[in-house]
């Protein structure tokens, strides 16, 4: 065969144009096919990144496009584009990789979100239609400074200093504004105590009322008869008790009711005359008289040799405990190397203290308003929590997952799911600054109608209704005219009469 039958094209170029370049390069292609060697069709392209010499730049058009693309480039560079290509087309034949409408957006998993955030879509939802704000910030994401003022510390209380005094070391340590801390230990007690700082101070009463859970050791004044019967006595100590606190106390020594709701015993020690029993018990409940009790019970006396808090409401000792050496190294380690890592793993966002409240999401336009006091209503719930009931202490929590407030629910979930009008909660405690969020009342239309009306001198300074008033805007719902002169006189005469009769019916 040919070198022409081949390239009819190079020699059509060759024979009707006067150009050497060309001509020279079918020249060498002819050679090439004479000679019975195999034609080189990566010398047609030039190595990567250089520019194409004239010969092969009037050559390389004119190349049939039937031609395999491996052609134009060089071996090395086919076996990688041949390697990346093989994949793409095996998964093309296993389907059709096509995203198709869905009429609902599939769940997301939300068990693993943190703090207030999670299960966030079991919650109950009553609308989604809410206009996020770019104020505010997820709690482990907050800049340093908030991240400590919206802080708390689960700290290993040691022996010998009482609470007063290890509260007052951290305030001075973390140089904050205030400190508090959650239920008193006697100076000799260790474990849990909660130490909320600065903003987070405001948690410190409702946190104090959590029931608490203890680790105790008792020291039997003689052998009890055995194990089962130290085991019952310590049954029959459950459920309502009384009990005066020792004397040796932070308290007035008056009688008490506290509940004991469950006891245990961990080990017995006969040789040493001692036993060890954990218990679960409602705040204020003095182990120390417990133990006391106990001893009277089996007949023997005792006394309680040593006791640590293993529990205080839902945050235990395993729940990022760290003692009074890691706060100290931490602010260290901020104040000489600026590393923040440390003081963040030592403190713990507040919202870990509110975990175990039901929880009612509300729309970011209304969280500055709750901030200053007001209510929540029907319009600002995005999400509410299942089991919710009349008077129950709840949390308001932003999108972001920040507490808002400490509430108590006026609607029961039943009653929030199936009203459009009311107030869902009345607050108890703000948590959140104020203006943390931009103020976004007054913007309705019935404001921004006063508004225009107060510019156009239609309403006095204070809004209320003078000469110039449209009767539109007093007989619009829930307006009450303002009495003056006659009216008033003849309203307060009315209300005169009335109590005057009243008196007479009665008598």
């Amino acid at each position: 065969m040919s070198f022409f039958s081949l390239f009819p094209a190079v020699y059509v170029v060759s024979s009707s144009r006067d150009n050497s370049s060309a001509t020279t390069a079918a020249a060498s292609l002819m050679r090439f096919s004479q000679s019975g060697r195999s034609f080189p069709m990566g010398a047609i392209a030039e190595s990567k990144g250089s520019a194409m010499s004239a010969a092969d730049a009037a050559v390389s058009p004119l190349i049939p496009d039937t031609w395999d693309n491996s052609v134009y480039i060089s071996s090395r560079q086919s076996s990688v584009a041949s390697a990346h290509r093989a994949p793409v087309a095996a998964m093309t034949k296993k389907g059709e990789f096509v995203i198709k409408p869905q009429k609902a957006a599939p769940p997301i998993d939300t068990s693993e979100w943190p703090l207030l955030l999670k299960n966030y879509d079991k919650l109950n939802v009553r609308t989604g239609h809410y206009t996020p704000l770019p104020h505010g910030s997820s709690p482990l994401c907050r800049d340093l400074a908030n991240y400590i003022k919206y802080g708390f510390i689960n700290l290993d209380k040691p022996s010998n200093p009482s609470s007063h005094e290890t509260v007052s070391w951290i305030k001075r340590i973390l140089r904050c504004e205030k400190t508090g801390h959650s239920g008193t230990l006697d100076p000799k007690v260790t474990g849990v105590l909660l130490v909320c700082i600065d903003r987070a101070t405001r948690l410190v009463k409702s946190q104090q009322t959590h029931g608490k859970e203890y680790v105790a050791i008792i020291k039997f004044h003689s052998l009890p008869e055995s194990r089962s019967k130290v085991e019952k006595a310590l049954q029959t100590l459950s459920g309502c008790l009384f009990q005066r606190p020792p004397l040796i106390s932070a308290v007035k020594r008056q009688l008490r009711v506290r509940t004991i709701h469950e006891t245990k015993i961990l080990d017995y020690d006969e040789s040493k005359c001692m036993a060890t029993f954990w218990v679960k018990c409602e705040a204020g409940t003095y182990i120390r008289t417990m133990c006391i009790h106990l001893g009277l019970l089996l007949g023997c006396g005792a006394h309680m040799q040593e006791l640590r808090r293993v529990k205080s409401g839902h945050i235990s000792e395993y729940d990022n405990m760290v003692t009074m050496h890691d706060v100290l190294d931490a602010q260290y380690l901020l104040d000489n190397t600026n590393d923040e890592s440390y003081i963040r793993r030592v403190i713990s966002p507040l919202e870990r203290l509110l975990t175990g409240y039901k929880r009612i999401v509300v729309k970011d336009s209304c969280v500055n308003a709750i901030c200053y006091g007001a209510k929540l209503m029907i319009p600002g719930v995005l999400r509410f929590e299942n089991g919710i009931e009349l008077h129950e202490q709840i949390v308001l929590i932003t999108t972001k997952g920040e507490a808002i407030a400490l509430g108590i629910a006026q609607m029961p979930t039943a009653v929030i799911a199936s009203v459009d009008h009311g107030v869902v909660s009345v607050i108890k405690r703000v948590i959140m600054d104020r203006d943390t969020y931009s103020l976004r009342w007054g913007f309705g239309p019935r404001a921004t109608e006063k508004k225009r009306l107060q510019s156009a001198g239609m309403l006095d300074e204070h809004g209320k209704p003078n000469d110039k008033t449209p009767a539109t805007w007093t007989k619009s719902e829930g307006f009450i005219p303002p009495m003056i002169g006659e009216d008033a006189k003849k309203r307060a005469q009315e209300e005169v009469d009335s109590g005057e009769s009243a008196k007479k019916a009665k008598n």
